[in-house]
């Protein structure tokens, strides 16, 4: 993968929402670690966490019915965000960029060291310690048959 544009609601470089897990595997090879991570019998639901240390990325996989792409969380600093290095920019540097694509629910929290910014209309996080940011977390909702809701 030499993409790294994260693309809100759509995917990430070359990998869109929705692709199957297999497709997954085929495009970026196995995992450097992968687990599932939600219960069948609890919760009827079907979770797979792929970590990609190389990308410096995590990819979930939803669907009981097929696994897709429904979550990236990225670390890598040379993640691109609307053009921009999203890794050097500050909070309000992304919140305006944020808003000038048209994404206008921001809610930001605190928990512990960190700070949370989200945008719910563009299921996206943004988490900072000491104003510096350190992760994007963005995806989709998909259901159980593993179709975008």
């Amino acid at each position: 993968m030499k993409d790294f544009t994260i693309q809100p609601l759509k995917g990430y470089g070359e990998i869109p929402f929705g692709m199957t897990l297999d497709e997954t595997v085929k495009k970026l090879g196995m995992p450097d670690f992968y687990e599932e991570l939600s219960d069948m019998e609890e919760t009827g639901n079907r979770s797979i966490f792929y970590e990609y240390e190389e990308l410096e990325t995590n990819i979930y996989f939803e669907g009981v019915t097929k696994s897709v792409v429904a979550c990236f969380e990225t670390e890598n600093e040379e993640a691109t965000l609307y053009g921009e290095k999203v890794f050097n920019l500050n909070k309000e540097a992304i919140i305006v960029l944020m808003e000038e694509h048209g994404f206008k629910e921001l809610e930001e929290e605190n928990e512990d060291e960190e700070l949370r910014v989200s945008f719910e209309d563009g299921l996206i996080d943004f988490f900072f310690e000491d104003d510096m940011l350190t992760a994007v977390s963005w995806g989709v909702l998909v259901d159980e048959q593993g179709d975008i809701i």
